[in-house]
């Protein structure tokens, strides 16, 4: 486990005292450089009543300042959901009890992928920002999200994902 400053919200990352995951390292190939050796997941989690729970990013990460999921590297031979879900845990105490899953989306560039999993919440939570990747941690009403500065690789998928999100909302 790596332990972290309490003082995080700093414009430097924090220095890490704990052995680090295998996982936790770029990758690159022709379509970029990416984080996370063995691919990386997010959760989307999304209230009805809320919105989304949106991550602001501290400024000294990969493309730091803007407005994405909580989430990040996957652990080797994890899979994306419980990775997704850890990462939530971790970032923003989302409870996966409190969530349940509603479907994946895979970006897929062969050599490192990105999965979105989108999870509805059941029993509201407040989320908390318990490690330095976060500057806030914000309900975002579904409508409001494309008004952020949204992270490029989110901000690539929001689209897809408000589509599927307006058919969940519909009456049935």
């Amino acid at each position: 486990m790596d332990h972290f400053p309490t003082s995080s919200l700093s414009s430097t990352p924090p220095q890490r005292t704990g052995p680090r995951d295998p996982g936790d390292a770029w990758v690159e190939g022709e379509r970029g450089r990416f984080w996370g050796r063995f691919g990386a997941a997010g959760v989307l989690a999304w209230d009805p009543a809320r919105g989304v729970l949106l991550q602001h990013r501290a400024v000294w990460s990969h493309n730091g300042g803007t407005w994405g999921l909580p989430g990040g590297a996957l652990h080797e031979g994890e899979e994306a959901v419980e990775g997704a879900l850890r990462e939530a845990r971790e970032e923003a105490a989302v409870p996966s009890e409190s969530v349940e899953v509603l479907f994946t989306s895979v970006l897929d560039h062969g050599y490192w992928s990105y999965t979105t999993v989108v999870v509805q919440v059941q029993e509201s939570f407040d989320p908390v920002i318990s490690d330095p990747e976060s500057i806030a941690l914000l309900w975002v009403p579904v409508a409001e999200v494309d008004s952020l500065d949204l992270h490029p690789g989110f901000a690539a998928a929001w689209p897809d994902l408000l589509v599927a999100l307006d058919g969940l909302a519909e009456p049935r």
